[in-house]
């Protein structure tokens, strides 16, 4: 795999950082300035000046290449400004959330001018909306806008990628498959601002909350999906009940997820736009890991009453305060001792039509809501850059250019969990 970037466009930079200056833009930044081969141009964008030359100075005091930085002024609210961003560069990372409230007008430019895009969106309407108004745009111009590049939805599209690709080497299309994450370290204030913002979009809105509530929400053709009934998901599972005939525990458990909402969207997107090459009726579910015995099944539990408060909480203005106590405010974050004691491990574990289980795991020593989104996000953008003629096209709404709004999945595939592989992040079957 190159790590050289490809000369091919005619652009000042190579990736653009924009929300440089936020708690998670800045350890991105810091990321990109660490591990970015020579010769990959890097921008730094924001609103202030100031906060980018204060931002560009430390990196420095460390990475000495990032002196070099150039510093673009951009502002989500200035159209002009975005599009010569997008102009100017190959590739856009954006940290600017809430994306529903802030994302659409850089979405637009980059698929208009050709410029490959990725985010940290955990949200399942700007999604939605972003490919109803710009896939058609973006598959014209060959820009790769890829949603969903941080602990959500990476763990979970990726693998459920290896998982459909094991299955369907013993041409053993999958019924089910479920995803149980462990992890230490907490969501960013910024994920909990973004689904709070989801909320408030579907405020007195039939049609959106018929949206966030569809398990489809993110599907290019509704009508293609399987009529499955209910997939709730939040719920309490035991590790016997997910897999085939003999798989795990019945005295280990696992409780409600609070990402399910968006990753699992993102996963049935990935299966639609590749064809239902998963399953044609595959039913995906996600839960995070609780533990062992009675202790196990009560945290279970408790945590499907918890993250309902927590639901109740990002409705209600006046309950932020409550859930502010757990959860950092956007622009905030832990310290670095913390983020580097931090980690997660998910498992996928699918039945296909044989009944054979099909196992995999990705895990990564990094907190997942901070350092380990800021290497998952960078690394994206890198893919971007340097594994140009490499990058999967498999799916039938991408059209010859490659470009549509995609998901790591389909936009970015086999050459990103390469480069994961290579930063740290382990993967096995």
């Amino acid at each position: 795999m190159s790590n050289s970037p490809s000369r091919s466009f005619d652009r000042s930079y190579d990736i653009t950082l924009l929300g440089a200056t936020g708690f998670v833009g800045a350890l991105t930044a810091g990321y990109l300035a660490a591990n970015a081969p020579e010769g990959v141009r890097i921008a730094l964008a924001g609103r202030n000046q100031s906060k980018l030359e204060t931002l560009r100075d430390q990196l420095a005091a460390t990475h000495p290449r990032a002196a070099e930085f150039p510093l673009v002024i951009a502002d989500s609210s200035d159209n002009r400004s975005l599009e010569k961003l997008a102009r100017d560069t190959r590739v856009v990372i954006s940290t600017v959330g809430p994306y529903y409230r802030h994302g659409f007008p850089l979405v637009r430019e980059c698929a208009t001018h050709g410029t490959h895009y990725v985010d940290l969106a955990g949200e399942p309407l700007f999604m939605r909306e972003s490919a109803d108004s710009y896939h058609d745009r973006a598959a014209a111009s060959g820009a790769r806008i890829i949603h969903a590049c941080g602990f959500d939805s990476i763990p979970s599209d990726l693998g459920m990628m290896l998982l459909g690709q094991g299955a369907s080497e013993n041409k053993d299309p999958l019924e089910t498959a479920t995803m149980i994450v462990k992890m230490k370290g907490g969501l960013s204030g910024g994920t909990i601002d973004s689904m709070r913002e989801q909320f408030a979009a579907a405020k007195g809105n039939p049609d959106k909350k018929r949206l966030l509530a569809d398990p489809y929400t993110l599907s290019p053709n509704r009508e293609s999906e399987p009529n499955l009934g209910k997939q709730p998901d939040f719920g309490v599972v035991r590790e016997s009940d997910i897999g085939g005939s003999g798989y795990g525990r019945d005295d280990v458990w696992a409780g409600p997820f609070i990402m399910a909402g968006s990753n699992t969207r993102v996963v049935r997107r990935s299966n639609a736009l590749l064809s239902h090459a998963y399953g044609a009726k595959l039913r995906y579910s996600e839960y995070v890991y609780t533990g062992k015995g009675i202790k196990g099944r009560m945290r279970a539990f408790t945590m499907g009453a918890v993250l309902g408060t927590a639901v109740a909480a990002l409705n209600q203005d006046k309950l932020r305060s409550f859930l502010s106590r757990w959860v950092p405010e956007p622009g905030e974050g832990p310290s670095e001792a913390e983020r580097n004691a931090g980690f997660f491990h998910t498992t996928h574990i699918g039945v296909g039509a044989s009944g054979t289980t099909y196992t995999n795991t990705i895990s990564l020593d990094a907190d997942p809501g901070y350092k380990g989104t800021s290497l998952m996000l960078s690394e994206a953008a890198l893919t971007l850059v340097l594994s140009d003629a490499e990058l999967p096209a498999a799916s039938p709404y991408q059209g010859k250019t490659g470009g549509g709004v995609l998901t790591p999945a389909t936009g970015l595939g086999m050459p990103y969990v390469q480069r994961l592989r290579d930063a740290g992040m382990k993967f096995s079957d």
